[in-house]
């Protein structure tokens, strides 16, 4: 194989990676949808987090009492840009979480799976796609 073939690597390993963070995160809501309990909570504050473009992200901070009476406060993985109506801190809000692993929740109505299957549909085109193009390369010469 010509040094070329390497460059193949960038798409296929972008896409391996958007591919397993994409099922990762539906699993993790299919699970939660299965044996998930439903809390009433509230946001009580914002991580205010900045990436490497200066973009700011406000992950909202739900507190809630778990069914065996522990006190739950934790960050939503999701993050967004401006905070919606119904979500400022205060707010009252449903989450649903894994009794087993508080830590594991969703926010309805913040947290949503269609980032989740963007980087499972893209992940599966550049995974599928370079492994297609390489395979016709190889057969063809």
């Amino acid at each position: 194989m010509e040094i070329e073939w390497l460059f193949s690597l960038i798409p296929l390993t972008v896409g391996t990676v958007f591919l397993c963070f994409g099922v990762y995160g539906l699993r993790r809501a299919r699970t939660l949808r299965r044996v998930g309990v439903t809390a009433a909570a509230r946001i009580v504050r914002f991580d205010v987090r900045r990436d490497d473009e200066g973009s700011t992200l406000h992950h909202p901070v739900a507190a809630w009492t778990a069914q065996d009476g522990s006190r739950c406060e934790y960050s939503s993985r999701f993050g967004r840009g401006v905070v919606g109506n119904g979500f400022g801190a205060g707010a009252h809000v449903v989450v649903r979480y894994d009794p087993r692993a508080p830590h594991r929740f969703l926010i309805e109505g913040w947290d949503t799976k269609a980032v989740d299957l963007l980087f499972t549909v893209l992940g599966a085109m550049l995974t599928v796609g370079t492994v297609t193009a390489v395979l016709i390369r190889l057969l063809i010469v």
